[in-house]
Formats: structure tokens, sequence, C-alpha cells
């Protein structure tokens, strides 16, 4: 029975130390082990810099995204302020080419009075000494313009 006591106790001693150990922790970790934690440290931190990058980048381009809305709202109204004026130079000037339409064919039916047309006078003097060859060329008047 001795031996089955030694047996138990030495069982029970290093049960004990075994849950000694477990309970402080063993801050030894394998030269592998402790490169991959580093690895993974660095690959999370690059990580979080890339995230706030990007959300940096995301919020830059939803601000352009906003300023850019307001502009083409702004020209949108811009436009349809433009349609509408050129929709109203054209009524404009369809309404003024009816007036002018309107005003020809009224004075077209009004008799006109015939308008005096000045005779062009010719020159009364003759050359004094009569020459063989005649001068082809002749003065040629203008009319005078028709009020």
């Amino acid at each position: 029975m001795l031996i089955r006591s030694r047996r138990a106790v030495m069982g029970l001693s290093t049960f004990g130390v075994g849950a000694m150990l477990l309970l402080s922790g063993c801050d030894f970790w394998p030269p592998a082990l402790q490169a991959q934690i580093e690895q993974l440290h660095s690959e999370a931190q690059q990580a979080a810099a890339d995230k706030a990058l990007l959300q940096n980048q995301l919020n830059a381009a939803n601000k352009a995204k906003e300023e850019l809305q307001i502009r083409v709202e702004d020209l949108t109204r811009v436009n349809k302020e433009k349609s509408a004026m050129i929709a109203n130079l054209e009524h404009t000037i369809a309404a003024a080419r009816e007036r002018a339409v309107k005003a020809t064919k009224s004075s077209a039916v009004k008799p006109v009075a015939k308008p005096t047309v000045k005779k062009s006078v010719k020159p009364t003097h003759k050359p004094a000494v009569k020459s063989s060859v005649r001068s082809h060329s002749t003065k040629k008047t203008k009319p005078a313009p028709v009020r």
C-alpha cells in the first residue's frame, strides 16, 4: 500500500504543479509563433490605416457629391428659367412677324401715290470745235433716290 500511496501523492503533486503553472501563465512563446503574432499585429495596424484612409476618401467623395448635386440643382433651375425665356422670346418674335405681315398687307392694299422721279438733266453745252473723231464716252447720270 505504501507504493500505492506514493503513486497517488506523486500524481497529485504533479497535477498540483501543472495546475499552478497553468494558473500562473507562461510567457514563453516559440520564436515562429512570435513572428506570426508580430506579422498579424502589423497587418492589423496596416488595415486600420487603410481603413482610415478609405474613410477619409469616402467622406471627401460624399462632400464633392453633395456639392455637385447642389450645382446640378442650380443648373437645372437656371435651365428651366432660360427655357422659359426662350419660349417667351419665340412667342414675341412670332407676334412681331404676324404684325409685320399684317402691316405689309395693309400697306399693299392702300393706294400708293406715285413717287416723283426726277429727270436727269442733260448737259446743254456743245463742244466748240467739232472733231472728226467722235467721243464714245458718255456720262452716265445717277438717278435721284426715291423717297
